[in-house]
């Protein structure tokens, strides 16, 4: 396998708002939402309830995990592979809990990679594990490292080639670069609904497998490389 291809995790994480229906927050939590959504744009007569369903799973204050995704290379018989495995956990404690044990298991080496995850899958997991009470992976534990020493990888930053101004979402470019799609009927925007009024964990789960092998796939081309055949994609 190259070396620019060891140790790389790839990651992707689902999140929803912390409560399905607004009126279960804590007055508390409800004035801290009124000023947060103080600062969004909004429709006529959309009010602060609308805006929790709408945006509270983007904010790690106001939102939980409910899947995280991650995806390995593998190599057999000289064929690139990948291999997938999901956390999803309506108790986003015994999630997090299960994929920090999981990920210091791979030990120091590790490297993680996601689609626009400087900005939120990483950040996010680390609000939400301190939340839970859960002490920091060492590989998402950022205090007293430089710059260099910390092993995060950003598809999207890799896009920008410097361009701070530029967001292109994982959907485009894996049309641009012809990845083929495994998300089926879904979208980011569904994931809340799916979860409140489904109840359909397992379909977020492979909704978000499907991103993780699209960021995959995705770093191949970047990397002008050809992408996994998909009989050498499994999930564990």
């Amino acid at each position: 396998m190259h070396s620019d291809l060891k140790d790389i995790l790839f990651l992707d994480v689902e999140t929803v708002g912390c409560a399905d229906d607004y009126n279960k927050l804590s007055e508390r939590l409800k004035s801290q939402w009124a000023r947060k959504s103080g600062f969004f744009k909004r429709d006529s007569g959309q009010t602060d309830e609308d805006l929790f369903h709408e945006k509270a799973g983007i904010y790690a204050e106001f939102g939980k995990i409910v899947v995280i995704a991650i995806g390995k290379y593998t190599e057999e018989n000289g064929a690139l592979g990948l291999r997938t495995k999901y956390f999803a956990d309506h108790d986003e404690k015994n999630l997090l809990t299960a994929f920090r044990e999981a990920i210091e298991k791979m030990g120091l080496g590790v490297r993680l990679c996601a689609h626009n995850g400087k900005e939120f899958d990483f950040p996010y997991i680390c609000r939400r594990s301190l939340v839970n009470g859960i002490a920091l992976p060492s590989v998402l534990n950022m205090a007293g490292k430089k710059p260099w020493e910390v092993g995060h990888l950003d598809t999207m930053e890799m896009w920008k080639f410097g361009d701070y101004k530029h967001y292109t979402s994982l959907d485009l470019l894996s049309t641009i670069f012809d990845i083929p799609s495994s998300k089926g009927d879904m979208d980011g925007s569904m994931v809340s609904k799916v979860y409140y009024q489904q109840g359909d964990l397992k379909k977020i789960a492979e909704y978000c497998v499907g991103d993780v092998v699209a960021i995959a796939q995705l770093f191949l081309k970047m990397k002008g490389m050809d992408l996994i055949a998909e009989v050498n994609i499994t999930n564990a």
